[in-house]
């Protein structure tokens, strides 16, 4: 799964990757969580005969996909993530994976391999190269009861890559540069047409970096999130005695 991730890269760098004519300046964010709004890059409607500028276009959406058929938000589940297995029979995927699949810039994202503790051991998980990546994402409109209109969007993922996997067994889908355009062409590319773009990255693509567990609390924004740490294990309750009680006595209360 992907529940968490960072985009510290500048506005430019931002903008220049994803193939963007402009881009509205934006801080660095080190502790992206769900409902919170995430860029997304769609592509956008076709240009002038002659242009040379990109047919893309930069949106903000709120991070977990409302299909457009759901009756009632609070009796519905967050989803921030789609499994890319299965993605084209999913009610709530369908249309979106037909017209409106995106791109999520990002720098890395964060996962906790589970050992036993109540809390996990979290990891920074960034490209080896460093730079920015593109996510699989995807787009919906959803019309609140009220009468506006509301973009929400989920991030694919697939299996681990062997070199994350003693982590966790889930990671988000990595768009290849080469291969931005033919992943946001809705207008000629069937959904069946880019599922072999749904794969894991290569082995080596990422590293894990051990976190401490500052980056838990969505309130923790800093670059300090990212700083090298280990989760040590929790210390043990201390059962409260009574007064005079003797820790050697058996007792009936």
């Amino acid at each position: 799964m992907c529940g968490r991730f960072a985009l510290t890269a500048t506005t430019d760098q931002t903008a220049a990757f994803l193939g963007l004519a402009e881009l509205e300046e934006f801080p660095a964010r080190y502790n992206i969580a769900p409902t919170q709004p995430v860029l997304m890059a769609l592509a956008g409607p076709p240009r002038a005969p002659g242009s040379n500028l990109p047919d893309r276009q930069a949106i903000l959406v709120r991070w977990g996909l409302i299909p457009a058929w759901v009756k009632d938000t609070r009796e519905f589940p967050l989803l921030f993530n789609a499994r890319s297995e299965g993605v084209l029979d999913k009610a709530s995927f369908k249309t979106a994976m037909r017209h409106r699949r995106a791109l999520v810039p990002a720098s890395g994202f964060y996962e906790w391999q589970q050992s036993g503790s109540a809390k996990g051991q979290p990891y920074w998980i960034r490209p080896r190269r460093g730079g920015v990546i593109a996510f699989a994402g995807l787009v919906e409109t959803y019309a609140e009861p009220g009468g506006s209109e509301m973009d929400t969007g989920a991030i694919l993922t697939t299996r681990a890559s062997a070199g994350i996997a003693h982590i966790h067994d889930r990671m988000p889908v990595v768009i290849d540069e080469r291969d931005f355009a033919r992943w946001l062409d809705c207008r000629t590319q069937e959904p069946r047409d880019v599922l072999e773009l749904l794969k894991p990255a290569d082995p080596d693509f990422f590293e894990a970096i051990p976190v401490s567990d500052l980056v838990n609390k969505v309130a923790n924004t800093g670059p300090e999130v990212q700083e090298r740490g280990i989760v040590g294990p929790q210390p043990e309750k201390v059962r409260r005695q009574k007064p005079g009680a003797d820790e050697n006595q058996m007792t009936l209360f």
